[in-house]
């Protein structure tokens, strides 16, 4: 690629060579946007066969077969190299068209892929036996060689779990638990899922701890709080009812200020009654006191006079009396 890239101007290059490098950054984790990055590549140097083929692999990712398969193969007439083929027969099955990638399994151009080459493109041929509804074919496809050796590639892995699936398909469930286990043991890179597959065939099912009781925290008892509040909240009002019921009347323990009876009024304290009640209730008293005491008729108690009954108004009887006796 860099070789490629040098026959471009030092400042196109480097524009070019940043993008390239965010494909390849992106490419698995957010696919889309390496293909954004690949699309400015390609408008900046179509003719460079590297960002052809990273125009291709980023349009694959994101499932744009047909773009892809384009790509793929200007790359190829750019570099007449053979190590695109597996990709672009997978291209075809992507398109809907198995027939064609499994005729791609059989051409001369297989020939001239090395080791790990050949093993994707079985892989590939694999996946387009079933496509075609050909699962016996299939597992055929993949026994070979690579499969029966113990040595440990990095597409081992992958080719022992695809011939562990398609041992699934046709019903041949004890080895393909033996060969998902084995993919297991040749997976340093978690590239497949074989130990999920592994537990679904031994009925082991995995619940997330931490996700339940962050279910927990987060939800049941929220509810059972806010229930249990909502029937404190309802028992409240029942509470306070009861009490007021139970609680003496504040009238009966004031008194009735506008007539009652003094008896009933003498605990009252002054100052929790208004001034004109206890004004009123004032006169009602010094009428009865008068009344009780026998006072004389012609002492008629004004407004401006104290009121009967009181320490004044007796002195003021006593002095009646006394000017009435002088005057006699």
């Amino acid at each position: 690629m860099r070789q490629e890239l040098m026959s471009l101007p030092k400042t196109l290059a480097e524009d070019v060579a940043k993008n390239l490098v965010m494909v390849a950054k992106l490419l698995d984790e957010d696919p889309e946007q390496a293909y954004a990055y690949s699309r400015i590549a390609l408008r900046l140097a179509s003719r460079v066969a590297a960002v052809r083929e990273a125009a291709g692999f980023a349009s694959y990712a994101t499932g744009k077969y047909a773009e892809a398969l384009a790509e793929f193969r200007t790359a190829r007439r750019m570099t007449g190299s053979a190590e695109l083929w597996p990709v672009m027969a997978d291209c075809e099955r992507g398109m809907g068209r198995p027939e064609r990638a499994l005729a791609m399994a059989g051409e001369p151009e297989v020939q001239k892929l090395d080791r790990a080459g050949q093993v994707e493109m079985r892989l590939v041929a694999a996946g387009a036996r079933r496509d075609m509804g050909q699962t016996d074919a299939a597992v055929v496809t993949l026994q070979s060689s690579e499969l029966a050796s113990s040595a440990v590639h990095p597409w081992t892995a992958r080719l022992r779990y695809a011939y562990a699936d398609a041992l699934l398909a046709v019903d041949r469930a004890d080895e393909a638990r033996e060969w998902f286990a084995k993919a297991l043991e040749a997976d340093q890179g978690g590239t497949t899922d074989a130990s999920d597959r592994l537990a679904e065939l031994d009925g082991v099912e995995f619940v997330d701890v931490l996700e339940g009781e962050d279910a927990e925290v987060a939800g049941e008892p929220v509810e059972r709080d806010r229930e249990s509040y909502e029937v404190a909240e309802r028992d409240v009002p029942e509470r306070d009812g009861a009490e007021r019921d139970a609680a003496p009347d504040v009238d009966d323990e004031r008194g009735d200020v506008s007539g009652v009876s003094g008896e009933r009024g003498a605990g009252l304290d002054p100052e929790s009654v208004p001034a004109e009640e206890a004004e009123a209730e004032s006169a009602d008293r010094g009428t009865d006191a008068d009344a009780d005491a026998g006072v004389d008729g012609d002492v008629v108690a004004s407004e401006d006079a104290p009121g009967a009954g009181s320490a004044e108004a007796r002195r003021a009887d006593e002095e009646a009396a006394e000017r009435r006796s002088d005057d006699a």
